[in-house]
């Protein structure tokens, strides 16, 4: 059965002089520094719970830790590698840790999900994809919906921007035993203004200001 994610919380605790020094979960030596960090029911150097994806020293970026898959993230990666839910945004199933994923927002999917929800088109790298009632759309279904929608170009006024995400780069893959087996990322970024009709405003908060 699949883990589902948890949160834990990091405490930081002082070391007494007479008290016989605690093993580290992480290096397993013995924590002869002033101050320990105690998290998961183990105990850490500072220097030694850190994200597995970003290095980060955890106990200095927080007072929560992440862990998926025997992972333990920060939750900036958290929510980059697996979303709010750890779920594909598109099927609801569950994206295992060691499968290669796509980020649009806080939501994830997987690779064959990350298509035009209405046509299938798969994109490219450089293409444009629209997000809308948080289904994932091509250009020309996004722009078709906003014709039926009602929201024709008006000849009379002059075209206003609108901001679209572009797909560049790939992903993040992880091997089976959790450990990241190599860094390509997924980088989805509004990078170019298209021209247009003005966005209907249940989607203007899905837009990213250049």
């Amino acid at each position: 059965m699949q883990k589902r994610e948890q949160s834990f919380g990091i405490q930081m605790l002082s070391v007494q002089p007479d008290t016989k020094p605690k093993g580290c979960a992480g290096c397993n030596r013995k924590i002869k520094d002033r101050y320990l960090l105690k998290a998961l029911d183990k105990y850490w150097h500072e220097d030694c719970l850190k994200c597995a994806c970003c290095d980060c020293r955890l106990g200095e970026v927080g007072s929560t830790l992440y862990t998926k898959a025997n992972l333990i993230l920060c939750r900036r990666d958290y929510l980059r590698l697996f979303g709010v839910t750890g779920n594909c945004a598109a099927c609801s199933k569950l994206i295992p840790a060691f499968e290669m994923v796509m980020r649009a927002k806080d939501n994830v999917y997987h690779l064959d999900c990350f298509a035009c929800q209405l046509c299938n088109q798969r994109f490219c790298v450089g293409d444009k994809f629209f997000l809308k009632n948080n289904m994932i759309l091509c250009q020309t279904d996004y722009e078709e919906g906003l014709m039926k929608d009602g929201y024709a170009p008006q000849l009379v006024a002059p075209p206003l921007n609108r901001t679209a995400w572009t797909f560049s780069k790939t992903v993040l893959l992880f091997s089976q035993d959790g450990a990241v087996s190599a860094e390509l990322w997924v980088h989805l970024a509004a990078s170019s203004s298209i021209r247009g009709p003005p966005l209907p405003p249940e989607e203007q908060h899905l837009c990213v200001d250049l």
